[in-house]
């Protein structure tokens, strides 16, 4: 092709796509301000309540009205990019802009049993196989604990998931915690992995989770955790979960802006206290279906809204936490399948940066480790369909054309050589052999089988590099400690 300057010659690296275009991102953005100030939301905390008064804002018992001006310094004071790093201190995901990462989520009531296929209660192996099979597959970027276990002291199950994910995995972790103390433990171990706090503050491999409750209302546990991640200078994703027709108004626009409100709170405090402290907005934003009460991951609003809050958050510089590789399905079928492609590309071509819930099935109730392998999959097509086409005098190939002709092939050709691999995707589970050797090679197996065989081959033969003993040590002590404080409130009551 001639080198010649082409005027106005627009490139597109990725597919395009945009779910709200800048003005209606600025109005969703302009409503979340005036909730805050007109309406204003309710704080059960008195040290969030003593920094919002000192800023300048309006208190009436626990209802805060915060002025726009404080809401607008705090969006520009809170950072644009966040770094996480690995347990071995290697930068792993950078969120800013339209960077793309996935993970598994938290709290689940169930879990599917990964040999039997049993929805049951999950139990502390299950946080670990999560740990290694999530360390084993190349897409997925973090680590949530997929269930809450069981079997463990329940005030204390948030503390040994910590230690059953640090333990088995080598990705970010992001984490709940019940209140402050859980938190303490859980950073103390963190601390404990990295040679002490200061180390875990320049190259976090956590990010502490709190969620306040719609609508409006911040419990003390909710807000004093986005204090207490300022003052250790640890990440933190604030997120509401809204459900629209429920404890938002039944339209997607109003469910964004009172969602991103409530995430502007967290904001504001974190900034208060301490002025560039981490933080990360976003949530899930789904609908109550009419029919059945359920709080959908699988809606095609549940799409739009979390390509809206995404877009939202980029219009405001902000990293963002989205949602993806879910279903309402009770079980790995072409339902998972279908509903989880669609949120996993969404995600991706609106650029949320860290999307969890990979692995969530039965409406968020169920953690599956199917579900997940299966996602990894998905995402891995995801990956090369964002890459896009590149267009210039070498993928042209031009000359490659002009010396095959009419009539020939291109298998010989170095050019080929040089492209196919990179150019084309190879799944690793999705099956494209002809009828006879899926038959004889693959045994005829469906997807959900290959799916469930790559989980058992990674739970058998996946190695992680183990802690150090007198870490592990370390942190038996501080889960020690901690089962002794919940045994001494106990007594007391």
């Amino acid at each position: 092709m001639d080198k010649c300057v082409r005027a106005r010659y627009a490139v597109n690296s990725t597919p395009n796509f945009k779910m709200l275009s800048e003005d209606q991102q600025r109005d969703i953005y302009q409503s979340a301000l005036e909730i805050l100030e007109r309406t204003g939301v309710v704080i059960h905390d008195k040290e969030s309540l003593e920094l919002l008064e000192k800023a300048g804002c309006w208190i009436e018992g626990t209802r805060v009205r915060i002025p726009a001006g404080i809401t607008e310094w705090a969006v520009a004071a809170a950072p644009s990019r966040i770094l996480l790093y690995d347990r071995d201190g290697k930068r792993s995901m950078v969120l800013e802009g339209r960077n793309t990462y996935y993970g598994p989520g938290p709290t689940n009531t169930y879990h599917r049993d990964p040999e039997t296929g049993e929805r049951r209660r999950p139990v502390l192996q299950d946080t670990e196989n999560v740990g290694k099979v999530c360390d084993a597959l190349p897409n997925i970027n973090f680590i949530c604990d997929l269930g809450t276990p069981t079997g463990v002291t329940d005030s204390l199950s948030d503390v040994y998931a910590f230690k059953a994910m640090v333990s088995n995995c080598r990705k970010p972790i992001v984490h709940w915690g019940f209140d402050i103390e859980q938190y303490q433990d859980i950073v103390d171990m963190a601390s404990t992995v990295v040679g002490g706090l200061e180390n875990l503050q320049k190259k976090p491999f956590i990010c502490l989770y709190s969620e306040p409750t719609s609508p409006l209302v911040h419990s003390r546990e909710a807000i004093a955790k986005a204090v207490f991640a300022a003052k250790n200078r640890i990440p933190i994703v604030y997120t509401p979960c809204v459900m629209l027709g429920g404890t938002t108004p039944a339209t997607m626009a109003a469910t964004i802006a009172l969602g991103v409100a409530e995430s502007l709170v967290g904001i504001v405090v974190s900034q208060l206290v301490r002025e560039g402290s981490p933080i990360i907005m976003g949530g899930v934003y789904a609908i109550m279906d009419m029919k059945t009460t359920v709080y959908s991951y699988g809606s095609p609003e549940f799409f739009a809204m979390q390509a809206g809050i995404a877009e939202v958050a980029h219009y405001m510089n902000m990293p963002v936490f989205g949602t993806a590789g879910c279903t309402d399905s009770h079980t790995l079928d072409g339902q998972a399948a279908g509903e989880a492609t669609m949120s996993i590309l969404i995600a991706a071509q609106s650029g949320a940066n860290m999307v969890h819930d990979v692995g969530y099935t039965g409406s968020g109730s169920l953690g599956s480790l199917y579900q997940l392998v299966m996602c990894d999959e998905i995402i891995s097509m995801v990956k090369r369909f964002m890459r896009g086409i590149t267009v210039d005098d070498e993928t042209l190939a031009l000359d490659v054309i002009n010396n095959v002709g009419p009539g020939g092939h291109y298998l010989s050709e170095d050019h080929t050589m040089r492209h196919f691999k990179t150019e084309t995707w190879f799944p690793t589970l999705i099956s494209r052999t002809r009828y006879d050797g899926w038959k004889t090679m693959e045994g005829g197996t469906t997807m959900g089988e290959r799916v469930a065989q790559k989980m058992r081959d990674i739970l058998k033969t996946h190695e992680v590099p183990p802690l150090p003993d007198d870490v592990l040590k370390k942190m038996d002590e501080i889960i020690e400690r901690a089962e002794q404080r919940e045994s001494s409130k106990k007594k007391r009551k």
